[in-house]
């Protein structure tokens, strides 16, 4: 199955609550690694060191400090239209949290703006 198909049911299957995905991805053809770097800088993949796979990829679902869901479709779909097979694995996934935002000191239209904005 395809990288991009295989990582869209991943997070298809899981909750509306989820905020943040952990996944390691291993191509099959070590010769192609500096190829797949290049088209995975888009998602800002972490290569390991000394591992059985290649790199970290952090996905994030609404906020946070990772690359969006469509970043790294997109970057797993250059690789599939590249030719580079390979195989991810879940290793993490949070669900349930939320975001927290000071909002001390200002006016109540901000706050109703953004709790509107994050409410979508």
């Amino acid at each position: 199955m395809a990288l991009a198909q295989t990582f869209t049911d991943l997070v298809q299957s899981l909750p509306d609550d989820w905020s943040y995905l952990e996944l390691d991805l291993r191509i099959f053809d070590e010769r192609r690694y500096v190829e797949a770097a290049t088209l995975l800088v888009t998602c800002n993949a972490q290569p390991y060191s000394r591992r059985d796979w290649h790199w970290r990829l952090r996905v994030a679902h609404r906020f946070g400090h990772a690359a969006s869901v469509p970043a790294v479709h997109a970057a797993l779909t250059l690789l599939d239209d590249a030719g580079i097979d390979g195989e991810l694995a879940l290793r993490e996934t949070r669900t349930g949290r939320v975001e927290v935002v000071p909002m001390w000191g200002r006016p109540e239209s901000v706050r109703e703006e953004f709790r509107v904005l994050r409410a979508q």
